[in-house]
């Protein structure tokens, strides 16, 4: 089963061998932004959630950063 991997430092990883990797906007707070508006964070989140639906369908061969 495909598995997505979102997260701020991406060599980790790479490291413990992760097929897809989502890059995540902080080490806090990984899925939002405090600093938006609540309706741009919302935006924010459905935009990484979106992306790493799509990874979860596309082809992959090797490790692949989203």
């Amino acid at each position: 089963m495909p598995v997505v991997h979102i997260a701020t430092v991406t060599p980790i990883s790479q490291t413990v061998g992760a097929n897809r990797i989502v890059k995540a906007k902080a080490i806090p707070h990984p899925l939002g932004d405090p600093t938006l508006a609540p309706a741009d964070e919302k935006a924010m989140r459905r935009k990484m959630v979106e992306k790493a639906l799509s990874a979860l369908t596309t082809e992959i061969t090797e490790q692949t950063l989203f």
